[in-house]
């Protein structure tokens, strides 16, 4: 058996503008596939900036919890100053 190959030919117009748009095609898929990674990692960076506020963000929520919790007045308060009680409150009418 053998096999015969045929002579090599130049390419005609419609094979070699086939190449070219292959090459293009190719490029193109390259390009899209880098940008694609450079926002993913663009992403990143911003998600691991929005979870660094947010633990800031907890702390002042704590510091705001505190400053309300000393706003609201108790019936336990004492007068300033005195270190006792608020007598004036305790009296029954």
């Amino acid at each position: 058996m053998s096999t015969s190959q045929q002579p090599a030919e130049p390419d005609s117009y419609f094979e070699r503008e086939r190449q070219k748009l292959i090459q293009e095609i190719s490029s193109g898929f390259e390009d899209l596939l880098t940008h694609t990674n450079v926002l993913n990692r663009t992403l990143e960076e911003v998600y691991g900036v929005g979870k660094d506020f947010n633990t800031v963000a907890e702390l002042w929520g704590q510091f705001q919890k505190m400053a309300q919790q000393k706003q609201e007045p108790t019936s336990e308060t004492g007068v300033p100053g005195t270190g006792g009680r608020n007598f004036g409150a305790s009296v029954a009418r």
